[in-house]
């Protein structure tokens, strides 16, 4: 019975690692997918999210597979500065910074109107800055009150998320516009030049590579467990993402996304475009609470990294004041730059999109070529997945990719 109870202790259900790769994937991110793939329109949009799927999919099983040569708990920053030294593990540790940073500054700049809408409705005359800086202040007072408040209303966050998105999804998909989602091209229109701009988002929708060391000492080392979560929890991901566009794509018309490009394209400007469609008011109302839970838990699961990414490189402490001190740290600046900078979402998610191709897909492939001694199949395919996305964001950002504009 001792030896039983053991064992299962040792071996946690591989279902509680999928939630956390699910739980870290699928956040307030997804807002972006239906408008930057409104172009591309759901045939590529669906051929571009596979693809991005098994590219990170790969480039995370070779990352665990490095891993799993070291002793449990060292982390992402050991493993590179022991195989490609000191100078790359500067850089990833930069693009790490920079993506957390750039992140919080999306998060922010998406859930001011998100939560000036909420606010107004009840009565409370807020401006777009103000509900900013009030959710940031709430945000930090969590982060900063340590790790257990975080995981606490992270916890509460993620689980009202699923049991939202399943209300939602379900009430959605029976108002589903099938020849709409289907739409074939009209006369001399193209969809498929569109579809190479989405690699970026869809990449940064995938982002789950810093919990893997955090599996490997979950799992005690078990390889097939760990595979197993890895594989179920992105596949659940990938799941919810496809039910995602179908449901937006599904209720809204290419034609209508243009508009929402330009209101800034953010998580306001998608629900507004969403309500209008709606024939039945709980589902708008249950739109409004799921796109709260979904800002809180991303914005949450991004700054608590942030925070203690910038407490850990400083070596500031652990005391109420350095606490403080690194609060202001990681979220001042985002906050600042989201209110002098207020319609930069999208944008934001593509530089996530384009960095985080270093640290989630360039490293982990020269870390596994490095030590496997040899150049395999699986480095090689990573590589050109890596590539693809950093020519796709420069195409776009030099405007030499097409612009779905309205008609």
């Amino acid at each position: 019975m001792m030896t039983e109870m053991t064992l299962s202790r040792r071996q946690p259900s591989v279902w509680w690692g999928a939630m956390i790769i699910c739980g870290t994937v699928v956040g307030a991110g997804m807002f972006t997918l239906p408008v930057v793939m409104a172009g591309a329109w759901f045939g590529w949009a669906m051929i571009m999210l596979l693809v991005s799927w098994g590219g990170m999919l790969l480039s995370g099983l070779l990352f665990m597979r490095v891993s799993l040569s070291y002793p449990p708990g060292a982390g992402y920053d050991t493993l590179t500065k022991d195989l490609l030294g000191r100078g790359w593990a500067t850089l990833n540790g930069l693009s790490i910074l920079f993506v957390l940073g750039i992140l919080t500054y999306a998060y922010i700049s998406a859930s001011g109107p998100v939560y000036q809408h909420s606010l107004n409705q009840a009565g409370v005359p807020i401006s777009t800055a103000e509900a900013k800086v009030l959710l940031t202040i709430g945000v930090a007072a969590v982060v900063w009150l340590g790790t257990t408040g975080v995981s606490r209303l992270m916890t509460f966050c993620v689980l009202a998320k699923i049991l939202f998105l399943i209300l939602l999804f379900g009430g959605l998909l029976t108002q589903v516009n099938v020849p709409s989602l289907l739409q074939a091209p009209g006369a001399g229109e193209r969809y498929w030049p569109y579809a190479l701009g989405v690699l970026p988002f869809c990449l940064a929708s995938f982002g789950y590579h810093g919990n893997i060391t955090g599996l490997v000492s979950y799992y005690a080392g078990n390889k097939k467990h760990i595979t197993q979560a890895l594989v179920l929890g992105t596949l659940l991901s990938l799941a919810l993402y496809v039910f995602w566009l179908t449901s937006t794509m599904g209720n809204l018309p290419r034609s209508a996304f243009p508009e929402i490009v330009q209101q800034g394209g953010d998580i306001a400007a998608l629900m507004a475009a969403l309500r209008a469609q709606l024939h039945v008011n709980a589902l708008s109302l249950m739109m409004s609470i799921f796109s709260h839970f979904a800002v809180i838990a991303s914005f949450l699961g991004v700054t608590a990294g942030l925070f203690d990414f910038i407490a850990d490189r400083l070596g500031l402490g652990h005391s109420p004041t350095a606490r403080f001190k690194t609060a202001c740290l990681t979220f001042l600046p985002p906050l600042m730059a989201s209110i002098c900078w207020p319609s930069g979402f999208v944008a934001a998610i593509g530089f996530a999109g384009l960095f985080a191709t270093l640290w989630a897909v360039i490293v982990p492939a020269m870390l596994a070529w490095r030590s496997q001694q040899r150049c395999s199949i699986a480095v090689v395919l990573l590589f050109a997945f890596g590539l693809l996305n950093i020519l796709a964001w420069m195409l776009s950002w030099f405007k030499l990719l097409p612009e779905f504009v309205a008609e």
